[in-house]
């Protein structure tokens, strides 16, 4: 179906606009842990429903980690001096979980189109030549930004907790010592990741930060899962730079990877462009909250778990016209 004959139409979920930009048929909102009064069951539902905060996704994530501490990590003990091959062997890994997870679902959602257009967001397959892309092309410019920066990045930050740890310089724990803090992590991770990913956003959103790195990303207002790491080296500095909460804080090596791997590979997930779940359910993936800010720059820097746009005044829950609290630098995306 055309574009054209989709403007207008309102279908079974979700409707289009005059451009046949799609919008799901409810409003983005947050997570019910921060409503007053308390609602039990609908945190219940949001904890523990499918697809929800940790099912299927949560889930994947833990059950990733320890299959890489347990198969695909050369053993900590070996790694007190920084060698090519056990570095090598990192850099590899996460080589094929790009191929996988980004390159992957690039291949399905846009190159095969396997879902169709069906729930995304803006109408364009990425296939137009536009000047402001590395090639000409965003998905070869965000491949590129991918594999160049993010991935050495993404290993680096990996490498150092890895030696660290096998030099005793990081603080340890174990199930077997913790067992209640051990499992509590898991839970806890992802609160303070997204409050890390907050702040870090409005710190890069600020003019000379924005104009000279953050723009990079925003060059993407029509994010695909390549556009998840398309950024400047500088922001996947700070991006990773959550993880370094465990040379503080007592954890295990599960729980750093738990961590890393959400980062870089939910940022793929998050940046598909589509509304999940897909596939009938089969693939869990997509973020309009975040898509609203790829569109619009200036709300919704955070997630939609924890509340700090609202509390903070820069919350857009898709509904009626968009009106920019705050004027900022805007990156060239004409002809988007």
């Amino acid at each position: 179906m055309s574009t054209t004959e989709k403007s207008n139409r309102v279908t079974e979920f979700g409707s289009y606009d005059t451009r046949g930009h799609w919008k799901p048929p409810y409003p983005v909102n947050f997570s019910p842990l921060f409503e007053w009064p308390l609602k039990p069951k609908a945190i219940f539902k949001w904890l523990f429903g499918y697809p929800g905060f940790i099912w299927p996704v949560h889930i994947l994530y833990v059950l990733l980690a320890f299959v890489t501490v347990v198969y695909f990590q050369p053993a900590i003990e070996n790694c007190k001096n920084l060698e090519f091959g056990w570095i090598g062997l990192m850099l590899l890994r996460n080589f094929i979980l790009i191929m996988i997870v980004f390159v992957g679902l690039h291949l399905v959602l846009y190159t095969f189109r396997l879902h169709g257009d069906e729930r995304k967001y803006n109408p364009s397959f990425q296939e137009e030549t536009k000047r402001q892309f590395l090639f000409g092309k965003q998905p070869l410019d965000n491949a590129f930004r991918t594999l160049a920066f993010g991935l050495p990045i993404w290993t680096a930050y990996e490498v150092l907790y890895v030696w660290a740890a096998a030099n005793g310089r990081v603080p340890y724990m174990t199930f077997q010592e913790h067992p209640f803090w051990f499992v509590a992590w898991f839970f806890l991770i992802p609160f303070f990741l997204e409050s890390h990913f907050y702040f870090i956003h409005r710190l890069i959103h600020w003019g000379p930060l924005f104009k000279y790195v953050h723009s990079v990303h925003h060059l993407n207002p029509n994010p695909g899962p390549l556009s998840g790491l398309a950024m400047h080296p500088v922001e996947h500095i700070l991006y990773f730079s959550a993880t370094l909460i465990y040379f503080i804080i007592p954890s295990n090596p599960v729980h750093f990877f738990y961590h890393i791997q959400i980062l870089a590979l939910g940022a793929a997930l998050g940046h598909t462009g589509f509304e999940g779940p897909l596939f009938n359910g089969k693939l869990v993936a997509g973020d309009y909250f975040h898509y609203l800010h790829h569109k619009y720059v200036t709300c919704n820097f955070g997630t939609n778990t924890i509340p700090w746009d609202k509390w903070l005044g820069v919350y857009y829950n898709g509904e009626g016209d968009y009106r920019p609290g705050k004027k900022v630098v805007t990156p060239d995306t004409k002809g988007t």
